[in-house]
């Protein structure tokens, strides 16, 4: 049966591609980092959002994952975008930085996307390129074979291509997305990581993973004082995929609450996740979130912490405005 309503046909073409993503994608093993406040934070996942956020957005995040387990994921990131009004799309800046034991790796990017108005909304194509850095400190490794010194110390691995020293090295990275929103209605596609180009870290060389986005959220009214926002994202390099299930209750624009479940079966099950938020002033927002781990490391850890703060100038930059179809500023 044919597509009579274009609302409906795009919301079944949306949905499509949603299930289709995680289907087709191939890759390696290791994901890419974990945000609790994704949908605070879209950009950080998908290069299309750059300017819908309709003014200059910073946003910084701290968070420290699986906390008292020695060498657990410890993350900052700051990023930064604003809408290009003349050539209808958007520009920005994205820098993260994370520590997982004796692994640490930083990234630099630069965003640029380009927005289409549709009969029933608008669709953004995004493109970022940048540097990716990765370092493997040989100091903090224990392997069965390494011999060490009377303070616990490593002296030697008894490997030719791992010492006790630094490794290494960078390599340019790129990722794509597309971004569509319509009234209520907000969907993205991304990937991560799209060349999986190698980095040469001397002895050691790292390949880091291509890893694939899709996003999904809507905004429903309750009241005149109160909206539900649920949301959904999925991650997936192929041999791993993980999904966040997510629900925001938001109070006059001013303060949400919320809770998010990640994973989709007995295998999967990661975490209960609670959220909160403020809005300072009308340009500074506060968010914060709290893993509670239900896998088998609830064992070892004391959860997880997130929190997540946004500036958004709340005025055009330049010349023109941004189309009306997009004119809906966020808060949290």
């Amino acid at each position: 049966m044919g597509c009579y309503y274009s609302k409906w046909c795009n919301m079944r073409i949306i949905f499509t591609l949603l299930l289709s993503t995680i289907v087709i994608v191939s890759a390696s093993a290791q994901q890419a980092t974990q945000y609790s406040m994704y949908m605070l934070n879209p950009f950080a996942f998908n290069p299309a959002y750059a300017g819908y956020d309709n003014s200059l957005s910073l946003t910084g995040v701290y968070r420290s994952q699986w906390v008292g387990l020695e060498g657990a994921p410890e993350t900052r990131s700051l990023n930064a975008h604003s809408p290009l009004y003349l050539f209808g799309g958007g520009l920005g800046i994205s820098l993260e930085s994370e520590n997982t034991g004796s692994w640490k790796r930083t990234g630099v990017f630069g965003s640029y996307s380009y927005s289409v108005p549709t009969g029933t909304g608008s669709l953004s194509l995004g493109l970022s390129a940048g540097f990716l850095q990765r370092e493997l400190d040989g100091s903090l490794v224990r392997t069965p074979g390494t011999i060490l010194d009377d303070e616990g110390n490593p002296i030697d691995h008894q490997d030719p291509i791992l010492s006790t020293g630094l490794h290494s090295g960078a390599g340019l990275a790129f990722n794509a997305g597309v971004f569509f929103r319509s009234g209520n209605l907000d969907a993205g596609l991304s990937v991560l990581n799209l060349s999986e180009t190698a980095i040469d870290m001397g002895d050691i060389r790292f390949k880091p993973d291509r890893t694939f986005f899709a996003f999904l959220k809507y905004r429903l009214q309750l009241t005149d004082d109160f909206q539900l926002e649920p949301s959904v994202l999925l991650k997936s390099t192929g041999e791993q995929t993980q999904a966040d299930f997510s629900a925001l209750l938001r109070f006059r624009e001013n303060i949400f609450a919320g809770a998010s479940y990640r994973g989709y079966n007995s295998e999967t099950q990661d975490a209960i996740v609670i959220l909160t938020g403020i809005k300072l002033s009308e340009k500074l927002s506060l968010g914060y979130s709290f893993d509670m781990t239900s896998s088998s490391l609830n064992t070892v850890s004391n959860g997880t912490h997130e929190i997540l703060l946004n500036y958004n100038l709340n005025k055009p930059i330049g010349q023109g405005r941004p189309p009306v179809i997009i004119y809906n500023p966020r808060s949290l």
